[in-house]
């Protein structure tokens, strides 16, 4: 009963597979093997952007500091909300790769509306020389919450960081499960909204450890590339990243995985509904779900072996009665077998 992170699950045979093909004999290293050639080609086929730049890292963090160091100066700032992944969990390696580059935080939940990004680029009159200047406007789709944008949404915060001479990048580590849950594409999710780069997750959605950013705008990708090589994230025998994404695009496995987990979280969602004492916390849009539960529920569930992220506590004393919070993540690996084990104890 795995419920702690998408990040904790398996590899797709799919991926395994691929990387097996490209396991044989010698081939061009440093992204100008074959298969990055075909990732580059259906990449853009998804986005529906035959000019966009691709590329290949290894971590969400790496995809998310390069791809905001090429879109900003070191004197300007970002914005982006308190809950944003590059503000919470990422070390201050935004600011690292960006030279010094500052967060500027908007709002105060995971999400942000035009009203709050209107004000925090207020707050930083423009051409005062005291100032951190303006820079990109960064996104997390899905949030840290479990919750996402709708295309909508992004359209308005694009068009107020437009109308400063802003770019937009979109964090999208749960990027799959955003589209997934939207029903919408790749590209009504981006560029169409005025997203100018994107990270495309593959590590939490099912791959061993890759992400793809794409810049719709081609003059980026020659100081990506730069970034990319002196932050030490070009990797030499590159056809090992490029064979598991390719994995994950054929066959709309990308898709086809996240929509499994959007249903398995949906499924635990319904089950929790019906708990004694239940609460949910937030709403559920993707994979992930927020819940409070009795401390004894949580006791149960914790002596059973379930394995999950317990965000209040403590565990072993206070009253049984006691509502705590826990987030509960679904990937592509667990079974309706193992929610309908853990909601058989949840219920005592």
């Amino acid at each position: 009963m795995q419920f702690a992170s998408d990040n904790s699950g398996p590899a797709l045979p799919g991926v395994m597979q691929a990387m097996a093909e490209v396991n044989i004999g010698h081939m061009p290293s440093y992204g100008t093997d074959a298969p990055m050639n075909e990732v580059r080609d259906r990449l853009r086929d998804v986005f529906e952007a035959p000019q966009a730049s691709v590329y290949l890292v290894a971590t969400g963090t790496a995809a998310n500091a390069l791809a905001l160091a090429t879109l900003s100066e070191p004197w300007q700032t970002v914005f982006c909300t308190p809950l944003a992944h590059i503000h919470t969990d990422e070390c201050n390696a935004p600011e690292f790769f960006t030279g010094g580059a500052k967060l500027s935080l908007v709002g105060e939940a995971d999400k942000m509306t035009p009203e709050d990004l209107a004000r925090a680029i207020a707050l930083w009159p423009a051409g005062d020389v005291h100032n951190p200047q303006h820079g990109p406007l960064a996104l997390t789709q899905a949030t840290e919450r479990g919750r996402i944008y709708t295309c909508a949404e992004i359209a308005a915060l694009c068009g107020i960081a437009r109308g400063h001479g802003l770019p937009c990048y979109m964090d999208g580590a749960r990027f799959a499960n955003a589209v997934a849950a939207l029903g919408c594409t790749p590209a009504e999710m981006t560029w169409k909204v005025g997203i100018d780069a994107v990270s495309m997750g593959g590590t939490k959605n099912g791959c061993l450890g890759v992400e793809a950013v794409i810049f719709f705008n081609p003059e980026n990708a020659w100081e990506f590339e730069l970034r990319r090589k002196r932050s030490a994230h070009l990797v030499s025998k590159h056809r090992y990243l490029s064979a598991q994404m390719l994995g994950y695009l054929r066959e709309h496995l990308w898709l086809r995985t996240a929509q499994e987990a959007n249903a398995r979280a949906a499924l635990l969602e319904a089950g929790l509904r019906d708990v004694p004492g239940a609460e949910m916390v937030f709403g559920r849009d993707v994979n992930m779900i927020f819940a409070r539960l009795p401390r004894a529920t949580h006791q149960r569930l914790k002596a059973a072996g379930a394995v999950y992220g317990l965000y209040e506590g403590p565990l072993e004393s206070g009253a049984a009665d006691e509502p705590l919070m826990a987030r509960f993540v679904c990937d592509w690996s667990v079974t309706e077998q193992q929610i309908a084990r853990f909601l058989e104890i949840a219920r005592g």
